[in-house]
């Protein structure tokens, strides 16, 4: 017999803060580049490394006497920057030392770097290109473009950030190439290596942020204009555009690296002592942290019972901490809520999974998982009806429930991995706290 519906409020929840495991920084969806000091979560900065190809990704020739004129990296925004936009950023350009198609790309994770020149003769620090202002990631421009046989066009060209290169240094590194060079990428690669693109933290001001760049289209270049003798009349010069692409794959990889620094912060305190429950967790993007979380009290929740339940419903509500949702430093639009298994491996929880493992449809109910901010009442909502009913069931062991950040246009083949095309972050309150509480929420009729 079945009795009315009774409402179980705040069942305990404990919550750790706990380090992001290092993230897959290969074939994003964006790749960071930036550098924030945020006063809570203390600094992060990204940088880039990336191939680059030949045009048509074939052999390439500059013709008799080449004169470099300019180049220009161009790397082309995409959506998703987090931070101060009116930060002044000072963003460098160096030469890899070693050719990044030679390595494996699930070697590339956010905690991988990548050794660059810093001693070419001529340029201090190894820096031939940079670019000092505002990032602007949603202002599309005009670029000047060559068109063989007719006067230099005017296009139009999607959000990207220029950076002017050294022209002497591309002359020497790429024009003077040799033929044997030039004939392929392999060849190209293992002479030129690549490029590294970071922040120079010295020369920026402000708060900074974090852009993050496409590298899937054909816009990401490194564009050389150059002159040289025509080839029919040797009296005639023509002014040439050749771009480079930066396009990344397997065998031409574009991968990033991520360093945190929470030196002085409570972050690090609760880093160094996990066994502590604190009134306040924390959640960071770009792998950087997230929450161990677990229900040790359901099993007595049933126990003291003394049968069954129904759960008809249940939410875990996630409370953003008070005063923390504070711009250009505002929540996280978007978290994750995963659990892991034996093997440590990260699985959807039964309510997010849109075919359970019998095979019936699903998609309903993972529909309206959730996990989006709500800036109404700040917070996040999860319903887990079938994970707490499961557990109260004994049908499935928690071997480690997780809530992290996840971007808000993750896919299901994504939304378990550490973060990397998200920079935000969010401060969270925990069950012991007074008014920002994590909280579990169980709806139940009791089975006589």
């Amino acid at each position: 017999m079945r009795q009315a519906e009774t409402v179980a409020e705040d069942v305990t929840v404990t919550s750790r803060t706990v380090a992001e495991e290092p993230g897959q920084s290969f074939v994003l969806a964006g790749y960071p580049l930036g550098y924030m000091t945020d006063p809570t979560f203390g600094t992060s900065e990204s940088s880039l490394a990336m191939t680059v190809s030949l045009p048509s990704q074939a052999a390439y020739t500059f013709g008799s006497n080449p004169v470099v004129d300019s180049a220009v990296l161009v790397l082309p925004y995409t959506t998703g920057f987090y931070g101060d936009s009116t930060s002044t950023y000072s963003i460098d350009v160096r030469q890899l030392k070693s050719d990044l198609s030679d390595e494996a790309p699930t070697s590339f994770k956010t905690n991988k770097s990548f050794a660059y020149n810093s001693a070419t003769p001529g340029y201090t620090d190894g820096v031939f290109g940079n670019y000092t202002g505002v990032l602007k990631p949603n202002t599309p421009l005009k670029v000047t473009t060559i068109v063989t046989g007719k006067p230099d066009t005017l296009i139009a060209a999607v959000a990207q950030l220029r950076i002017k290169l050294d022209k002497a240094f591309i002359q020497n590194n790429i024009a003077n190439l040799s033929a044997a060079t030039l004939i392929n990428n392999a060849t190209f690669y293992n002479t030129f290596k690549g490029l590294h693109v970071s922040i120079n933290k010295a020369k920026s001001n402000g708060k900074g942020g974090v852009a993050f760049f496409n590298f899937s289209g054909a816009s990401s270049n490194l564009e050389v204009y150059y002159k040289r003798q025509n080839a029919t009349t040797a009296t005639n010069i023509d002014t040439v555009l050749a771009s480079f692409p930066i396009l990344s794959s397997t065998s031409a990889p574009v991968a990033a690296t991520v360093n945190h620094n929470y030196t002085g912060t409570d972050i690090a305190k609760q880093l160094s002592t996990p066994t502590t429950q604190y009134q306040t967790t924390y959640l960071q993007g770009l792998a950087g942290l997230r929450n161990k979380i677990s229900f040790p009290y359901l099993a007595g929740f049933i126990k003291n019972l003394g049968g069954k339940v129904v759960v008809n419903r249940a939410e875990l509500v996630v409370d953003v901490s008070s005063g923390t949702d504070v711009a250009p430093f505002s929540p996280a639009p978007r978290i994750a809520l995963y659990t892991t298994d034996l093997g440590t491996r990260r699985v959807n929880v039964l309510d997010n999974l849109t075919k359970l493992s019998n095979g019936l449809d699903n998609s309903r109910v993972a529909t309206n998982f959730g996990g989006y901010y709500d800036p109404t009442n700040k917070n996040y909502t999860f319903i887990v009806t079938a994970m707490i009913q499961d557990l109260l069931d004994g049908k499935t062991v928690d071997y480690g429930t997780y809530i992290g950040l996840s971007s808000p246009t993750a896919s299901a083949a994504t939304y378990l991995l550490p973060p990397v095309t998200s920079a935000e972050r969010s401060v969270i309150g925990s069950f012991g706290n007074a008014t920002n509480k994590l909280k579990l929420n169980i709806y139940y009729t009791k089975i006589n």
